[in-house]
């Protein structure tokens, strides 16, 4: 292939060992996509609809799980048909729009994380300026930067890798990443502008990630001296850490294995690897903070003790009459 206009297609290889399993695979995937659903609109109604929820924290939250259904809709819908065809396959610009909504939701994931650790920081360690600080347009403010600044960034990178020639439409994965298609490109092709842009994202990153270390750092240190901020930290915090540190783990498994990681893997291994950050922080982190954050769980059982009740009187009243 010449360049990058003669290839229309790619072909996804990573499913070819799940053939006799594919009813299973298709099963769970969509039981998986549905609790996903299920769970993280369930968080945003009840912190929408309660005016008590209307605080940074739970605003956040809010956020945090916009992302999770953004970008499993950039992955669960295509995989599910993929499982039912015998030769998985998927448009170039369907390939570049799904690489540019995985690296963005990851990256936003991230930024949420990042801001969320400035409001944990404000809340512990300057209780004082908290509402000064995190204002309403401040809020607002931290939460489109959160979203718009991964979204140019991947912008540009997917602008460059459409630009490429390239010489390859075999994808040895189920889903395209930006760094899968750039190493389709000719040995002739110009990758330099792409690997810049690759190295000062994971910078940016890499940044984030250093700054809640910090924030972290602080807490911890503000926590040790009273007993009131370790009740916060445990009961606010916890959950915002289990929920970085799923994130960082599942991500970077994925980046050092793209890049560094050997070949002879088991496909089921690199599959598995591929996809764990669209598969476990989307559905663990609901969970985490619904049972966790008391508010939230004080809330979710208000629901259930209501609907249960009106439920046993339904059966009364039915029984009665």
């Amino acid at each position: 292939m010449d360049n990058a206009s003669a290839v229309r297609l790619f072909t996804l290889s990573g499913l070819n060992e799940t053939m006799p399993y594919r009813v299973t695979l298709f099963s769970l995937t969509l039981a998986h996509y549905c609790v996903i659903l299920f769970a993280n609109i369930f968080l945003i109604v009840i912190i929408v609809l309660d005016s008590n929820l209307h605080e940074p924290m739970y605003i956040l939250l809010c956020s945090f799980c916009f992302n999770a259904l953004y970008g499993t809709a950039g992955f669960y819908p295509k995989f599910l048909i993929d499982l039912q065809t015998t030769s998985p396959e998927i448009s170039y610009d369907a390939c570049l729009l799904q690489a540019f909504i995985m690296y963005s939701f990851a990256c936003s994931d991230l930024s949420i994380l990042a801001v969320m650790a400035y409001d944990r920081y404000l809340a512990i360690c300057q209780p004082l300026h908290y509402h000064s600080i995190m204002t309403k347009k401040r809020l607002s403010q931290l939460i489109c930067i959160s979203w718009l600044t991964p979204w140019c960034i991947f912008a540009l990178n997917v602008i460059l890798t459409s630009q490429l020639q390239l010489c390859g439409a075999h994808i040895q994965r189920m889903l395209c990443v930006n760094w899968v298609i750039v190493k389709l490109a000719c040995p002739k092709a110009n990758v330099f502008p792409n690997s810049v842009t690759a190295y000062c994202t994971m910078f940016i990153y890499t940044g984030h990630g250093i700054f809640v270390v910090w924030t972290y750092m602080h807490m911890i240190k503000t926590c040790i001296r009273s007993k009131d901020d370790r009740v916060k930290f445990m009961q606010t915090c916890v959950p915002h850490l289990t929920s970085m540190l799923t994130f960082v783990c599942t991500i970077l498994f994925d980046l050092m294995h793209m890049r560094f990681g050997p070949e002879n893997l088991p496909q089921h291994l690199k599959n598995f690897i591929a996809i764990e950050f669209i598969l476990v922080p989307p559905f663990v982190n609901p969970l985490i903070y619904g049972f966790k954050l008391t508010k939230i769980r004080n809330r979710i059982e208000g629901i259930f003790c209501n609907f249960l009740t009106g439920r046993a009187r339904t059966l009364t009243r039915g029984y009665l009459y």
